[in-house]
């Protein structure tokens, strides 16, 4: 057997064919869906990029002990695992958090490992003089700081699609997959942060959409910041949101590439297929753009997600079971494998409900640290906000101390104490880190909210049924029990 996991980053499912959208050009995301089980419950766990990835590799929660980081000394990884069982593990990426400090212990759990430099603002191109600043731009486009400034050099080195890092990483993924389909025991992980902000793509995609390029005379507006815009023109927002489906294009572009060197070497008999995202992104709904700041409401935390399993052979259908790719992918490759989960993973392997979808949670859980506790039993999604103002008690529980690109300050150690250990840390005490910060500004993180997805899928109105919240914070309980949750979290959010 061999596997192919496609990973894309900020994947709105809403911008999907297969799930219901009538307008954008993504004819190759519905022949995926033709070719694989669809699953129509998929939610994120830890929230975004880092954790998410942790989750991918050890199989359980990370949101509730630490925000962003690297994979810990006790953590299991699956790459790394699989690796050890002698399944070949290659990796080819553009995403370039996992260059940084809090990201730089992920790659070299595989076999084998590629980069494709330059998304976003990772400081690739160096140009001491400045760029040509845009003279007209909105959103982060029209900041000149730091990220703006090294995304402007480094777009001068990317102004043709084979230039540009998606197309570098997929034809990088392509080439693995030519040079090794008649070899066996192989898992390819295919990574691309697009259409990660800012939707930098080909003009050949935005001309799918000729009709809205054509009459746009407004401002350049690929980034928007991560913040509320409910006073932003009509048109500004209606642009954003082509801007991200002509990235979107792209991206289904180069995954039907994937599909077609697929049929060449006739790997569906014995190759299996995951396309998954780590979090979707706000595009206006509720005059919010982005992520991570706000309540994480469907558009972020609903995600598309698809599998083939060639031992079941299933395809063209759709699954209703509640599924969290973030933790069930990693015991899914280990299960097709024939390797062992380890105790610690608490993920679930998916072939029985690939093939008749057979439940494997009741809830999900998810969330990110210092922010809103949610959960969601598949109908109902329950938000849960800190008690006090200040969001304490609230601590990171780590031994590997980095945030997102920088170690933790001499301030920030100097106020940690060794805790635990906790089961998962394998007999390993860790520091125990006072965390201060409440994270995200939207005024509805302050508040508890309650959904029901049946009637108001848009999550229009929250309600109240009081019912339905005590069991719903009986679901979380349990959930966060299994995590091991620390003591403090219960009291935070007043479940105590």
């Amino acid at each position: 057997m061999k596997a192919i996991v496609v990973m894309f980053d900020s994947l709105n499912r809403h911008f999907l064919p297969p799930y219901g959208c009538g307008w954008v050009h993504a004819p190759n995301f519905q022949r995926l869906a033709e070719r694989t089980v669809k699953f129509e419950r998929s939610y994120v766990c830890s929230m975004p990029c880092m954790p998410a990835r942790r989750e991918l590799h050890t199989a359980r929660p990370n949101f509730l002990h630490r925000s962003w980081g690297p994979l810990e000394p006790f953590d299991d990884s699956v790459p790394e695992i699989l690796r050890q069982h002698g399944v070949y593990t290659h990796l080819v990426s553009d995403h370039y958090h996992y260059w940084e400090d809090g990201g730089c212990t992920y790659h070299t759990r595989y076999s084998t490992w590629e980069f494709m430099r330059g998304q976003e603002g990772d400081p690739w191109i160096g140009q001491v003089a400045d760029p040509v600043w845009p003279t007209n731009a909105a959103g982060r486009n029209a900041s000149r700081d730091r990220m703006a400034r090294q995304d402007l050099v480094n777009r001068q080195y990317m102004r043709l699609e084979h230039e540009m890092c998606q197309a570098r990483t997929m034809a990088a993924g392509i080439d693995f997959i030519r040079r090794n389909h008649r070899s066996d025991r192989w898992m390819l992980h295919i990574e691309t942060f697009d259409p990660h902000e800012p939707f930098y793509s080909d003009s050949k995609y935005k001309w799918l959409y000729a009709e809205h390029y054509r009459k746009y005379r407004g401002r350049m507006f690929d980034w928007p910041r991560y913040n509320f815009r409910g006073d932003d023109p009509p048109e500004l927002v209606e642009h954003l949101r082509y801007e991200y489906a002509s990235l979107v294009s792209m991206c289904d572009a180069w995954l039907g590439k994937v599909l077609d060197v697929m049929d060449e070497l006739d790997m569906w008999k014995d190759t299996m297929l995951i396309v998954l995202t780590d979090h979707g992104f706000m595009l206006g709904e509720h005059e919010c753009y982005a992520k991570i700041w706000m309540p994480f409401y469907e558009e972020v935390a609903h995600t598309p997600f698809f599998v083939w399993d060639p031992r079941s052979g299933r395809r063209g259908e759709s699954r209703r079971a509640l599924v969290q790719p973030a933790l069930d992918t990693g015991p899914t490759l280990l299960e097709l494998f024939d390797v062992p989960a380890t105790p610690r993973m608490l993920g679930r392997p998916l072939a029985q409900t690939i093939a008749d979808d057979t439940p494997v949670r009741p809830g999900a859980l998810f969330g990110i640290h210092g922010g809103q506790v949610n959960v969601t039993d598949g109908r109902y999604v329950y938000m849960r906000a800190a008690v006090r103002e200040d969001n304490q008690p609230l601590y990171q529980y780590t031994v590997m101390p980095t945030h997102m690109s920088r170690m933790f300050s001499v301030e920030e150690l100097s106020r940690a104490q060794l805790a635990g250990p906790f089961d998962f840390t394998q007999g390993c005490p860790v520091l125990k880190i006072p965390a201060g910060r409440f994270f995200g500004t939207h005024p509805d993180l302050r508040r508890n909210l309650l959904y029901d997805l049946e009637t108001d899928p848009h999550q229009e109105h929250a309600i109240s049924d009081p019912a339905v919240e005590n069991r719903m914070m009986g679901l979380m309980k349990d959930l966060m029990r299994q995590c091991e949750a620390p003591a403090e979290q219960y009291e935070r959010l007043g479940l105590t």
